[in-house]
């Protein structure tokens, strides 16, 4: 998708659009008072505690948190990111999503679609060769053995690379334009002088065909485009594995090969199972198992997962059970924590040493496979089992090793729930009680007091919210960045921005996201007084922020509604203060260095 989508159309947009209406094509509402109700799409349960608010024009779960716009929950039902999600319901209101862009963004967007063109190409011309070239059938022969059927091995775009220096150059690489296309998009290999022997040598050659002799399997984004290819090998040659290099269109560290193929196959599911390799996804696919993905020959990464979890509410990690598959394991834990909010769940499932999915699913079958992974261990208990496994957790040395290895992971997790439970469970092993335990964390974490406001800014005193967690020694409400959370309190309550009487000008010109956005919808609010909770969402969804900040009513609770106005005003001066500080810290430093230049010049 070309271009950056108009502010001023996402508000119309969600203007134009009912989120009752939009939630009711995908779940079945039910009127309840002055909202409607239904159990909740993101999680399992048996009363409904899902209710939309046609009056705001938001929804929210009181089982597992989910809450947001109609652009959210399209977001998170339909697994869409922002742009795509917009495109949607600018369908269903019959109108075209205009787009902002500059000369070179357009020329950009333009080359990436001219990439995914020959991508395209590319990937018709290896599916080709594998029903029609002559030696096609070691390739036809190892996905049979494999027990491949014709059906899946469509589906999943599989082809086959002959063997051969520039077959694929001179199907498709016509003119100097489209190999320089090819070489760009990571198809071919330009050419080394000292090529070895047996390696392209006329002088009119300059590239050759990265993928000779290989089963191809196509890597697509989630709109189906075929983005880069994996190919695996058929004779002797190394690697066994070979992926697309990174192009303008293919980032292996964010992409899942088989996700578009999962949801492409129309079954409704609430877990992912995130396997190692492309063979693991196409052999579960073969048994009838639609939920399984793979990352490229990367670990996997907080990108990986926040892709996963748009999709689902819960994560299985699928490893062999040796000590590779179980170091790979605890580093795909230390990844997730910070993105374990409270709704999601998180699995491992470690298969016997020398098995892989692929051959444990064809060796007891997909019910014993599903069973295995429904009993996969919950992040918690793997969590603990691990840390625990060489210490004498019966002894004061052991659980005191056990608290200093639990707390920095902890501490990584999202305040919630799921957060408190872990804390409990390790109050538990150790032997002492949950509140001296959040105290020692509280002391080895204290954040540092708010300084005084410069001359110049209002110096209110504390709110009362933070008067009590600060005399109770948990200062929790500073815990995550005080622009984020000034963010949250605004969205409960938009007409604040209207009694802001504190000199802004210091946020102009900052560069940190949290800030910008604050600014952002601080002057809409001023410039538009009837700018309403939904649209300043709309806003946050599509900035770089949305993954950060908490969901409108499933925030904190430690500000009661009378206290909001007073902590809002109190983090916007701590900021203002923070950044003239700053400002003021830097100018001096520079002044400083000045001095210090001039006196060595003058000395010289």
């Amino acid at each position: 998708m070309a271009g950056l989508i108009p502010q001023a159309f996402i508000d119309d947009l969600l203007h134009r659009t009912d989120i009752v209406e939009t939630v009711d094509k995908r779940v079945s509402l039910k009127k309840s008072g002055r909202n409607f109700t239904a159990c909740c799409p993101f999680h399992q349960e048996k009363t409904p505690s899902f209710s939309v608010n046609q009056e705001r024009q938001f929804f929210y779960c009181f089982g597992c948190g989910e809450g947001g716009n109609a652009i959210g929950f399209v977001m998170k039902f339909d697994g869409l990111d922002f742009p795509e999600a917009v495109e949607s319901l600018a369908r269903d209101a019959g109108v075209e999503v205009p787009r902002e862009e500059s000369k070179a963004e357009a020329r950009k967007h333009s080359e990436n679609a001219k990439m995914l063109a020959v991508l395209e190409r590319a990937s018709r011309f290896y599916q080709c060769q594998l029903r029609q070239h002559e030696d096609k059938q070691p390739a036809v022969d190892y996905l049979l053995g494999r027990g491949v059927s014709g059906k899946i091995a469509a589906e999943f775009g599989l082809g086959y690379a002959p063997p051969g220096w520039d077959k694929l150059l001179q199907a498709i690489g016509e003119d100097e334009a489209q190999r320089e296309l090819l070489f760009r998009a990571g198809m071919t290999i330009q050419k080394e002088r000292d090529a070895e022997q047996g390696s392209p040598s006329s002088a009119d050659v300059r590239y050759y065909d990265r993928f000779r002799h290989r089963i191809m399997f196509p890597i697509r984004d989630s709109r189906g485009r075929t983005i880069a290819f994996g190919g695996r090998v058929l004779g002797d040659d190394k690697p066994k594995y070979l992926n697309s290099p990174e192009t303008p269109v293919f980032h292996k560290g964010s992409e899942l090969y088989g996700l578009y193929e999962a949801k492409r196959s129309q079954e409704k599911f609430s877990r992912l199972l995130l396997v190692e390799g492309y063979m693991d996804v196409i052999a579960l696919a073969q048994m009838g198992i639609r939920n399984a993905v793979a990352t490229l020959g990367t670990a996997t990464s907080g990108r990986h997962l926040t892709r996963l979890f748009r999709q689902v509410p819960e994560v299985v990690f699928c490893f062999d059970g040796d000590q590779a598959g179980r170091k790979a394991a605890w580093r795909a834990l230390e990844t997730t924590l910070p993105l374990m909010e409270d709704g999601r769940q998180v699995r491992f499932l470690f298969l016997p040493e020398g098995s892989d999915p692929d051959s444990r699913v064809r060796e007891v079958g997909k019910e014993s496979f599903l069973s295995e992974v429904d009993a996969a261990a919950p992040l918690e208990r793997y969590f603990f089992d691990h840390l625990s496994e060489d210490l004498a957790i019966d002894t004061i040395e052991g659980k005191a090793r056990l608290g200093k290895l639990a707390k920095p992971l902890l501490a990584k997790l999202p305040r919630g729930v799921f957060a408190q439970l872990m804390l409990d469970r390790l109050s538990d092993l150790l032997g002492i009680n949950s509140e001296s335990l959040d105290r020692l964390l509280e002391t080895e974490a204290t954040p540092e007091p708010p300084e005084p406001p410069p001359a110049g800014m209002p110096d209110r005193p504390l709110p009362p919210a933070i008067r009590r967690n600060a005399a109770a020694g948990r200062q929790k409400v500073y815990r995550k960045p005080a622009s984020i959370k000034a963010i949250e309190l605004l969205l409960r309550n938009p007409e604040m921005a209207l009694t802001i009487k504190q000199d802004l000008s210091p946020l102009h010109g900052d560069e940190d996201e949290a800030r910008k956005l604050l600014l952002a919808l601080i002057e809409m609010v001023q410039n538009d007084p009837n700018t309403e909770t939904f649209t300043l969402l709309g806003y946050c969804y599509g900035s770089s922020l949305d993954g950060q900040l908490t969901q409108l009513i499933n925030g904190e609770k430690i500000t009661p509604q009378e206290g909001i106005e007073d902590e809002f005003h109190h983090l916007l001066d701590n900021i203002l203060s923070n950044i003239v500080r700053k400002r003021e810290s830097l100018q001096l430093k520079n002044e400083l260095k000045s001095r210090v230049s001039a006196v060595k010049s003058s000395e010289s």
